[in-house]
C-alpha cells in the first residue's frame, strides 16, 4: 500500500517538475526586449541604413570608377582589318581588350547638391529612428505603469472581500446570539459574492494588462513571463535637463505645474520628429539646386588603355597584345541647348516637393503644439483628481469607521453600513487610478515635449 501511494505522489509530481520556468522580466528588461524587437523599430532603422547607402552613392560620384572590358568577334569572306590595316580574303577571330575610368569634373554643382541633400536625408532618418525609439520607451513604461496599476486595484478587491467575509463571520455571530436578523447575515453573504465577483473581473483585466505587454514586447503568446512591478516612481525615463520640473517621491500631490509655453517652446526645439522635417526641408532645397544643374555645362574626364588580338596576324598572341597596346586621355564638355523642358520641369518638380516639405513641417508643427496643449490641460485635471481622491478617500474611510461603530453598536442597519464600506472601496479604487493617471500623464508630456532619456539602459 506505501509503494503503491509512493508511486502515485511520484507520478502526479512530474509534470510540476517537468514544467517550464516562466521568464521574470523587469522593467529595464522589457525596455531592451522592446528595443531589440519592435517591428516598428527595426523598420525604422533599416530605413536610416538606406539612407546612408544614400549617401554613400552621392559620394561615391566624386571617385572615378574603373571598367574592363573585353569583347570578340568572327569575320567571314573579304573585309578590312584595321589591326593589320589591309583587306583580308579569310574567316578571321579577334579579340579586344581594355581598361576605361571616367570621372565628372563639373555638371553645374548637381553632385554637391545632390551629397547635400542625401545628408539631410540621412539625418532626418536618424532622427525619425530616435523618435521611434522615444516612442518603444513610452508605450513599455506605460504598459508597466498599466500593469502596476491594475495590480494595486487587485489588491483593493482583494482586501475588500477579506474584509466581507470577515463581516459576514461577525453578522454570523451576531445571529447564532440573536442580536441580529438572519436577514442580514443572507444580505452580506450576496455581498460577499459581489466582492468575488469583482475580485474575478479584477484578476482578468491585471491579465490583460501583462497581455499587452507581451504585445508590445513582441513576445511568444505561448510562453510563460512573470513580469516584476517595480515602484512606480521607479519608472523614470525622463530627461536629465528638463527645466520645468520633475515628480519625486511619492507624494504625488507636490506635482509640479507647468507653463504652457515653455512645454511647447522645448517641444519645438527638442522633438526628433520636427528635427527630421526640417531636416527634410533643407534637403528639398537642395534638390531644387540639383535639378537646375542641368542648365549649366558639364566637363568629364577619361581615360583608358587598351590592346587587342587578331587570328589574321602570324605574330603570337604575347606579342600582338605587347605591339597593340595603347592608351588615352579625354576632356568632354557638354553644353545643353534644348532639353526638352526637362530642366524646367526637373525644377517645378523639386519645387512642388519642397513646398510639401515645408506643408509637412508646419502640419507637424502644428500637431505637435495640440498635443503639447492637450497633454498640459489632462495633467492639469489629473491633478485635480488626484486631489479629490485623496479628499474622497479620507472622507470615505471615516464614514466607514463610523457606520461600523454605529452597526456594532446597534443604532444603524446593515444597508448603511454595507453602503459606506462600497462607497469606501470605491474611493480607495478612485485613488489608485487618479495616482496612476498623473504618473502617466507626467510621462505623457515628458514623450511629447521629446524629453524621454533613451540612455536609461546604459
Amino acid at each position: 500500500m506505501n509503494k503503491a501511494f509512493f508511486l502515485t505522489a511520484l507520478l502526479l509530481a512530474l509534470p510540476a517538475a517537468g514544467a517550464e520556468s516562466p521568464r521574470v522580466i523587469d522593467f529595464e528588461e522589457a525596455l531592451r526586449i522592446a528595443l531589440e524587437q519592435n517591428g516598428t523599430l527595426r523598420q525604422a532603422e533599416n530605413a536610416a541604413a538606406i539612407s546612408e547607402l544614400g549617401v554613400s552613392d552621392a559620394r561615391n560620384v566624386f571617385v572615378p570608377d574603373l571598367r574592363f572590358s573585353t569583347s570578340t568577334s568572327q569575320s567571314y569572306g573579304r573585309n578590312f582589318s584595321q589591326t593589320e590595316g589591309r583587306i583580308i580574303d579569310q574567316s578571321t577571330r579577334s579579340a579586344s581588350f581594355g581598361l576605361n575610368s571616367g570621372v565628372t569634373l563639373f555638371d553645374g554643382f548637381r553632385n554637391t547638391s545632390n551629397l547635400a541633400s542625401a545628408r539631410l536625408n540621412e539625418e532626418a532618418s536618424k532622427f525619425s529612428l530616435g523618435r521611434t525609439r522615444e516612442t518603444v520607451v513610452f508605450t513599455v513604461a506605460s504598459n508597466f505603469l498599466a500593469l502596476i496599476q491594475q495590480r494595486e486595484q487587485l489588491g483593493v478587491q482583494r482586501d475588500n472581500l477579506a474584509t466581507a467575509v470577515a463581516l459576514e463571520e461577525q453578522i454570523k455571530t451576531y445571529v447564532d446570539a440573536g442580536a441580529r436578523t438572519v436577514a442580514d447575515l443572507y444580505q452580506q453573504q450576496a455581498t460577499v459574492a459581489n466582492s468575488r465577483l469583482s475580485l474575478v473581473q479584477q484578476e482578468r483585466a491585471a491579465e490583460l494588462a501583462q497581455v499587452d505587454l507581451i504585445q508590445t514586447l513582441q513576445l511568444n503568446p505561448q510562453g510563460m513571463y512573470e513580469f516584476q512591478s517595480p515602484a512606480p516612481e521607479s519608472i523614470s525615463i525622463s530627461g536629465k535637463s528638463m527645466p520645468t520640473g520633475t515628480v519625486t517621491g511619492t507624494n504625488l500631490q507636490t506635482a509640479p505645474q507647468f507653463d504652457l509655453n515653455a512645454l511647447l517652446t522645448s517641444a519645438l526645439a527638442q522633438r526628433a520628429d520636427i528635427a527630421a522635417e526640417r531636416a527634410r526641408v533643407e534637403a528639398s532645397e537642395f534638390s531644387i539646386r540639383a535639378a537646375k544643374a542641368g542648365r549649366w555645362p558639364s566637363l568629364s574626364l577619361s581615360a583608358g588603355y587598351n590592346s587587342g588580338y587578331s587570328s589574321s596576324s602570324p605574330l603570337s598572341f604575347d606579342d600582338q597584345l605587347d605591339l597593340r597596346r595603347g592608351g588615352s586621355v579625354g576632356l568632354s564638355v557638354s553644353v545643353p541647348i534644348f532639353d526638352r523642358r526637362n530642366v524646367r520641369n526637373a525644377t517645378r518638380r523639386a519645387e512642388l516637393q519642397a513646398l510639401n516639405s515645408r506643408i509637412a513641417l508646419e502640419n507637424a508643427e502644428q500637431a505637435v503644439s495640440l498635443q503639447v496643449r492637450r497633454a498640459h490641460l489632462d495633467y492639469l485635471a489629473a491633478r485635480q483628481q488626484f486631489a479629490a481622491a485623496e479628499a474622497q478617500q479620507r472622507a470615505a474611510e471615516l464614514a466607514l469607521k463610523y457606520s461600523q461603530e454605529r452597526y456594532e453598536a446597534g443604532a444603524s442597519t446593515l444597508v448603511e453600513l454595507t453602503q459606506a464600506r462600497t462607497t469606501h472601496t470605491q474611493a480607495v479604487s478612485s485613488l489608485v487610478t487618479a495616482r496612476y493617471n498623473l504618473l502617466f500623464q507626467r510621462t505623457l508630456i515628458d514623450y511629447y515635449i521629446g524629453n524621454l532619456d533613451l540612455d536609461v539602459l546604459e
